[in-house]
This record gives structure tokens, C-alpha cells and sequence, in this order.
């Protein structure tokens, strides 16, 4: 039996399958949404030009130009734009810039959401907002912001690149590792972060083989769907804020930065959890989670060095101080750890932590 605990799902509604994105229109009716604002990325253009037309009398109006970290000035100009258009809705289509836009929108204007993702971060499974000013990034939690509907169809990310199909799937491992140790953890959670990594793993594998593998491509988008439920009930612990910290800061691309920092905060915080490590390990078949996360996203051709990203040593050294500013010298001296670590882009071990307190004992920010 498992020990006590308090779990809290959240609703929505999912439909998955090649060809979904032709339902896209009866889902806005089912919401009783009467004006659609449209929110696309550059890459799935052709995409949106479709669902513009087959949204007919409910298209309002449209916005292309999106950016990553959601910038404070995109968001005031496309909540003035949703006001203008008097849409009742939004459908965003693309990755996670899109759907954190509009994301954006619904945090003062309440507005439903459908999302159409083609990437694998599933951000579009939680009600967590970001948004960036001043090189400073700020997040958080509403359930205002949750889509009402994802229409997950992989026929859209057939055509993703290699290169941001691994980045994508390293954010969604993210989500699923960590949903396993932050203190909301519980079985649950740890169960669809579990399968979410297996699903995660197994398709990323098979894209590896055969780029267009539609069934592939559909475990991919299961697995990200999984990976951002477990986040969204778990919540986000060191690993996401250290993340937000580099991404709002030095404006590094989002997914990249969490191949590159998972693998290093995973050899500290792994250990703390060591059920789900070790379940973790099984469904993605590696021996130690820390070091066959880095082998997997080596073979992915996923980024693995901040330094790559083109974060400098120094501002590495920054970024830890920053982070450490409101906590004791001990976790100073993990954070620094990890980012060097990072920023180098060194294969992690199981080798023990080199201060004086146990990883466990590490406590996560608030």
C-alpha cells in the first residue's frame, strides 16, 4: 500500500491521432467559442493557413510573430489584439512559444484555449505561465491558463526537424524527472512520469531511425502529454528554476537549456528518490539515470554544454550567485557545481557530493 497522500488532477480535454487538426473547428464549437484569435508559429505556417480557413466565421484574427520566454511587450500587444479582434477564444498552433503566448492572453482575460502542439515540451498540459522583462523571468501557476482542449496530431511534427525534435523531447524528460522528487510529488505522479519517460524514450529512439515514423511521432506526443500532466500536478523544483534563471537571464533557448542542465541536477536529486529512480532507469533501460540521461541525449544529438549554447564561464559563475543570493553557502556550493558541470558539459557520475551535507538534504527553493 502506498503512503498517505493528497492527489489533484486537473481536466481537459485530448484528442490524439494523425489527422486531429481537421477537428480543430468542431472543438471550438463544443467550447462554445464564437471568435477564434489564431496564434501560430513561423514553422507550422502553411499549418495555420489551413486551420485560418477551416475555422471560417469563427477566425477573428491571427498573430505569427511569437518569441520564446514570452516577452512582456508580445504579451501586452497580443492581449490588445484579442481585445480588438473581440475573440471569445484562442487556438494557438506550434511549439511552446505559441502556447505560452497564449498563455499570456488568458491570465487577465480568462479566455479559453485550445492548443495545438508540435513539439514535445507539454506545456500545453499545464497551467504554469512565464513571461520575461529586464532579462528577468517570471513564472506561475493558474489554472485560468490550463487549455481547455489539446488536439495532438502528428502528421504537424513529422516534418520537425532532428535537431529540435531531441531539444524537444530532453524538456519533456525534464518534466517527467523531476515530477518524481518535488515535495507535491506523490504515486500518482510518479506513475505517468514514469510511462511518460518510457514513451518519451522509445519514440525519440525511433525517430532517430526513421525521421517521419508516424507511430513514433504519436508516442512522442503521448509522452509529452504525460510528461506535462506529471509536472502540472507535481509542480517544479531546482532543475526548472535554474532553467528559467539562464533562459529569462541570457536569453538561452529554452529546451536546450534543460538537455544541458537535467543530466547534472539529476546526479544530485536522484538520489533523494530512489524508487522512482530506480523506475525511472527500467523504462529507459539505462543503468543510472544521471549519466544515461547525458548518453541519450548525446545519441540524440542534443545539446549536453551551456557552453555550446554560448553561455560564458563567467556568466555560468553569475548565474549560480544569483540563484544562491537567498541561500546558505552548502547550496551555493551545489549550484555552482552543477552549472560548471553543466557549462562544461562533463558526463555525470554517482560519485558522492563534495560538501559536507548529504543531497538529500538539499532543499529546493520556494
Amino acid at each position: 500500500m502506498p503512503e498517505s497522500f493528497v492527489h489533484v488532477g486537473l481536466a481537459g480535454r485530448i484528442v490524439l491521432g494523425p489527422g486531429t487538426l481537421d477537428r480543430v473547428a468542431d472543438e471550438v464549437d463544443l467550447l462554445g467559442i464564437g471568435k477564434v484569435l489564431l496564434i501560430a508559429t513561423k514553422s507550422v505556417r502553411d499549418d495555420a493557413d489551413l486551420l485560418e480557413s477551416a475555422l471560417h466565421h469563427r477566425f477573428a484574427g491571427r498573430i505569427d510573430e511569437v518569441r520564446q520566454h514570452v516577452p512582456a511587450d508580445r504579451a501586452e500587444a497580443a492581449r490588445a489584439k484579442a481585445i480588438e479582434v473581440g475573440a471569445g477564444g484562442i487556438v494557438a498552433i506550434g511549439g511552446g512559444s505559441a502556447i505560452g503566448l497564449a498563455k499570456a492572453i488568458a491570465l487577465t482575460s480568462r479566455l479559453p484555449i485550445i492548443a495545438v502542439p508540435t513539439t514535445y515540451s507539454g506545456s500545453e498540459m499545464t497551467p504554469v505561465w512565464g513571461q520575461t522583462a529586464d532579462g528577468d523571468k517570471t513564472t506561475g501557476t493558474d489554472p485560468v491558463v490550463l487549455p481547455k482542449t489539446v488536439v495532438y496530431d502528428p502528421l504537424l511534427s513529422r516534418r520537425l526537424p532532428m535537431k529540435v525534435t531531441s531539444a524537444s523531447v530532453a524538456n519533456a524528460l525534464a518534466h517527467c524527472i523531476e515530477a518524481t522528487w518535488t515535495p507535491k510529488a506523490d504515486p500518482i505522479t510518479e506513475v505517468t512520469a514514469v510511462e511518460g519517460a518510457r514513451a518519451l524514450r522509445e519514440g525519440l529512439l525511433a525517430v532517430l531511425h526513421e525521421h517521419a515514423d508516424l507511430d513514433a511521432r504519436s508516442n512522442l506526443l503521448y509522452g509529452a502529454s504525460l510528461a506535462g500532466s506529471a509536472l502540472a500536478m507535481a509542480g517544479t523544483g531546482l532543475h526548472h528554476k535554474l532553467c528559467h534563471l539562464l533562459g529569462g537571464t541570457y536569453n538561452l533557448p529554452h529546451a536546450e537549456t534543460h538537455a544541458a542542465v537535467l543530466p547534472q541536477v539529476t546526479r544530485y536529486k536522484a538520489p533523494t528518490a530512489p524508487r522512482a529512480k530506480g523506475r525511472l532507469e527500467a523504462a529507459l533501460e539505462i543503468d543510472d539515470l544521471a549519466a544515461g540521461l547525458f548518453d541519450l541525449f548525446t545519441t540524440a544529438n542534443a545539446p549536453t554544454s551551456l557552453r555550446d549554447l554560448g553561455l560564458t564561464e563567467a556568466q555560468a559563475h553569475e548565474a549560480a550567485k544569483e540563484y544562491a543570493a537567498n541561500h546558505d553557502e552548502e547550496e551555493e556550493k551545489v549550484v555552482t557545481d552543477i552549472l560548471a558541470r553543466a557549462w562544461a558539459g562533463t558526463r555525470p557520475t554517482e560519485d558522492a557530493w563534495v560538501g559536507t551535507r548529504p543531497a538529500e538534504d538539499l532543499k529546493e527553493s520556494q
